[in-house]
């Protein structure tokens, strides 16, 4: 195999402090999308509008979503391991964040009807977002030192954090009078904000942070080599016993994780009667105790030690289900609302900081890529549980079913072996 890496700087080289800053205002630039949407914005636009609500709205978005899951769970494990090949994180963190900022401001011309070109923008953007954060999230390693990977890992997410509740703020008044004719322009008016927003606050990373590794030929078959090397690091899967243990273990706490936020604001209107305004404060409620938890959780966890902080916060996680199931009043649920942030918070950067700490150095971005892998296959399991248990018996018995899938995660994390910290 021909063109083997250059290294630009030294691996262990740490980046300066305006280095990570612009590394961490990529997670403020992207929020912007997975706000307005994946959550607020074009979701019910989807569906109110483009598929004017028609009885298979719910069915075409859950398809389209989905398909940009499976495209990327595919694809991440292959672009890992080609970056980590040499040919540069960053090339490929930027072409998949321009196709996801391209698609999100097409999004402004879907207009009712519209239904298959809204689907394929939203493939496209969802595809765009996803593949990046494989290269995004593999950055993590070359920024910092091990003695600091928990701490810079949740600066990265109270930013992300703080760009939610930025979004929230300048989206709101663009959707305050909902989804009438006379204001749908408005509504269509955010996709291109949301776009703009995350060209201009992701521009730093691509302008200060340097890529580490480049291929010294341009002349390779990209995809060839990270098929090759997939399959090679399959063959010798006995040497990564231990990540293996943390990925099994990622998947299933991260797949109840993510099942009690997709329905938490369902629950709150369904069970505890929420309106429209409320569940935008409880979500806003949620974002700002996450840069707590973010931040907080991320600093000692180079104090304490990556696995114990991701236990303390997968115990507190249990707790939630468990309050979460007795809850009848609505200022009850604010103050689950502020748990679940911080814990929201900690349990999304404690992960990445672990999965840094444990992986060589050498495959840190193809391991990102199971990582990410593992991740979106776990949004499927979760789901369809809490569905079927929420259809056939109730919402209260589907969110305690939810923390099997967390006593199983804390179990599973409790056999990964932890290195000593190289300093």
């Amino acid at each position: 195999m021909t063109g083997a890496p250059t290294t630009a700087l030294s691996e262990r080289e740490p980046a300066t402090r305006s280095q990570i800053f612009a590394w961490t205002l990529f997670d403020f630039a992207n929020t912007a999308f997975y706000v307005i949407v994946l959550t607020v914005g074009y979701p019910l636009y989807f569906k109110q509008v483009v598929a004017e609500h028609g009885p298979r709205a719910d069915f075409l978005w859950g398809a389209a979503f989905s398909a940009s899951m499976l495209v990327v769970a595919v694809l991440s494990p292959i672009l890992g391991a080609t970056a980590d090949y040499g040919t540069g994180k960053k090339r490929f963190l930027g072409i998949f964040t321009a196709i996801c900022i391209a698609a999100t401001a097409a999004m402004f011309t879907v207009e009712q009807s519209m239904v298959v070109a809204g689907m394929l923008l939203l493939i496209a953007a969802n595809v765009g977002f996803e593949a990046g954060l494989v290269f995004y999230d593999s950055f993590l390693p070359e920024i910092t030192t091990e003695r600091s990977y928990g701490r810079v890992s949740g600066y990265g997410f109270a930013m992300g954090y703080v760009g939610s509740l930025v979004t929230l703020v300048v989206a709101f008044p663009l959707y305050a009078a909902g989804f009438v004719e006379s204001n749908l322009f408005n509504v269509r008016l955010s996709f291109l904000i949301a776009a703009a927003f995350f060209l201009v606050f992701s521009a730093p990373l691509f302008l200060f942070l340097p890529d580490r590794l480049r291929t010294a030929s341009l002349k390779l078959n990209f995809v060839k080599i990270g098929v090759e090397r997939v399959l090679a690091t399959f063959r010798d899967f006995s040497r990564y016993k231990n990540i293996g243990r943390f990925l099994v273990a990622y998947f299933c706490y991260i797949d109840g994780i993510n099942t009690i936020i997709i329905f938490s604001s369902i629950f709150a209107m369904e069970t505890l009667k929420f309106d429209l305004s409320e569940i935008v404060i409880f979500f806003g409620i949620v974002q700002t105790s996450g840069i707590v938890g973010s931040a907080v959780f991320g600093v000692l966890a180079d104090k304490w030690g990556h696995k114990q902080t991701l236990t303390v916060t997968l115990l507190l996680w249990i707790g939630i289900v468990v309050v979460a199931y007795f809850v009848h009043t609505k200022s009850m649920f604010y103050v689950v609302g502020v748990l679940a942030g911080i814990a929201l918070g900690s349990s999304q950067s404690t992960s990445r900081s672990l999965m840094s700490h444990i992986t060589p150095l050498e495959k840190k971005t193809e391991f990102f890529g199971f990582y990410s892998f593992f991740g979106k296959a776990s949004a499927i399991v979760g789901p369809l549980v809490f569905g079927l248990i929420s259809s056939f018996v109730d919402q209260r018995t589907a969110i305690l079913s939810v923390g099997f899938f967390l006593l199983a995660g804390l179990a599973l994390v409790q056999r990964v072996e932890v290195p000593p910290v190289r300093r």
